[in-house]
């Protein structure tokens, strides 16, 4: 019964749903761009994976906060998930930026300051999860990740305004509060954008939601190794028996 419910989740159908008519706008529906060509289509996956790798960080840090002001275990359980699905959304945010650039820029990589910042972002994450890996179990361990956390997440603002402050090879902000006017995208290529947008947000709730519920089996496995080794009695080893054989 609990894998038909389980089959049965409303979310991630939903997603897969939203990802299918997601795929197919951007592919068939949506007109080429006339400067870049095909190669522009990289945005619709570019966009939203950055988005997801910011607001991955933006979970972790609320979640650190949460869990030094709680102390509760699911706090630092949802930190550590939305870590792990964040790294992902960086690194892919980086490998595409760089497969886009290469024909746009002729240039994998520029060291501007937008990309700076976002390769930081995906640094920061590498090492939130690798203290986490390394350093030993404990309550020590989950505060100082949850301070790590928390500096991250000042890195992301700076990350969304680079190109606005420092204006280099990368374009203005073309989604959000602070977008200008000139920068705003066709109707057309907008609202592909939004849908593609939409449909990564939910697959990055899926995925730190499965994630999450690995890491809570995790910890209840390791809590019940615990009780069942301190109520198991110690006993001494069996003594080692020898033969001793007679001359013959």
């Amino acid at each position: 019964m609990t894998r038909v419910l389980s089959f049965l989740d409303p979310l991630p159908i939903f997603t897969a749903a939203l990802m299918g008519v997601t795929l197919w706008l951007i592919f068939i529906w949506v007109p080429t761009e006339i400067n870049q060509g095909a190669v522009q289509r990289i945005l619709y996956f570019h966009v939203p994976v950055a988005w997801g790798s910011m607001l991955g960080i933006f979970i972790v840090s609320g979640s650190s906060i949460m869990y030094l002001w709680k102390k509760n275990e699911k706090w630092d359980r949802l930190a550590v998930a939305s870590a792990e699905v964040g790294v992902v959304f960086g690194g892919l945010m980086l490998l595409s930026g760089m497969i886009w650039a290469r024909p746009v820029w002729a240039v994998w990589w520029t060291g501007e300051a937008k990309l700076t910042t976002a390769l930081i972002l995906f640094f920061i994450y590498v090492a939130y999860l690798m203290f986490r890996a390394y350093f030993p179990p404990g309550a020590q361990r989950q505060r100082l990740a949850a301070v790590i956390g928390l500096i991250g997440a000042v890195n992301t603002p700076i990350i969304y305004f680079a190109a606005n402050l420092w204006s280099q090879a990368h374009p203005p902000i073309i989604i959000g509060p602070a977008t200008d006017a000139e920068s705003t995208l066709g109707s057309d290529l907008g609202i592909v954008l939004m849908a593609s947008t939409l449909a990564f947000t939910f697959l990055f709730i899926y995925l730190v939601q499965v994630r999450y519920k690995i890491r809570r089996a995790e910890d209840d496995i390791v809590e019940l190794k615990r009780a069942s080794g301190a109520r198991t009695p110690v006993t001494p080893e069996t003594p080692v028996i020898t033969e001793t054989r007679g001359a013959s």
